[in-house]
């Protein structure tokens, strides 16, 4: 009876030391920091906003649609709670990604409107708060790299054999990653027409 419970026993120690869990815990940590780091970065932005809103705001007060939609926006983004349970949920996670969306635009037209404005463009505190914004957007960027980066090896690891019969038995999913938008309309080429 002895010899058999060792067996049992050694043979329990070789099969899990190759089911790859600690593995799937790694990564599965590695998708949850890189997840803090979008959330971080999103969150500087949406800081941001306000300064400058107010800025054009003083400038261009006959823009208000355009202002009003960035605070719209940025409401949306404020009113879903990013935390680590988002990335689990798909369609939270598309909701997300969706208001994240909204707010790209918005703060696009903001800043396309904002140069028609020659005063706003000579204000220091404005130029400050655009370059700001600018690295902001530099830095929300590379964060949403790392994290497909982040959840392309973590999916990798619990669809992969043996680990996809471990993330089946302890319930680990394939994780959501950001997308584009429109592939469609990035798929075609833009027309060029400097005219005859």
């Amino acid at each position: 009876m002895r010899i058999l419970l060792t067996f049992s026993l050694m043979l329990a120690t070789l099969t899990l030391s190759g089911c790859g869990y600690n593995t799937i815990q790694t990564t599965d940590e590695g998708v949850v920091a890189s997840w803090g780091e979008v959330v971080n970065q999103y969150q500087r932005r949406a800081d941001l906003i306000p300064n400058l809103v107010n800025t054009v705001k003083g400038a261009a007060a006959h823009e208000k649609d355009v202002l009003e939609a960035v605070t719209v926006a940025r409401s949306r983004v404020g009113s879903i709670q990013a935390t680590p349970e988002l990335i689990n949920d798909e369609k939270a996670f598309a909701k997300f990604q969706a208001a994240q969306g909204e707010l790209t635009s918005a703060l696009s037209r903001l800043l396309v409107v904002s140069e028609s404005y020659p005063q706003l463009q000579a204000n220091k505190a404005f130029l400050d708060m655009k370059a700001e914004l600018s690295g902001t957007e530099n830095r929300v960027a590379v964060a949403r790299n790392r994290y497909i980066a982040a959840v392309k090896e973590y999916n990798i690891t619990v669809r992969t054999f043996p680990n996809n019969l471990t993330a089946m038995l302890f319930g680990y999913k394939t994780k959501p990653s950001f997308t584009v938008e429109n592939e469609k309309a990035i798929a075609t080429a833009p027309k060029v027409d400097f005219g005859k």
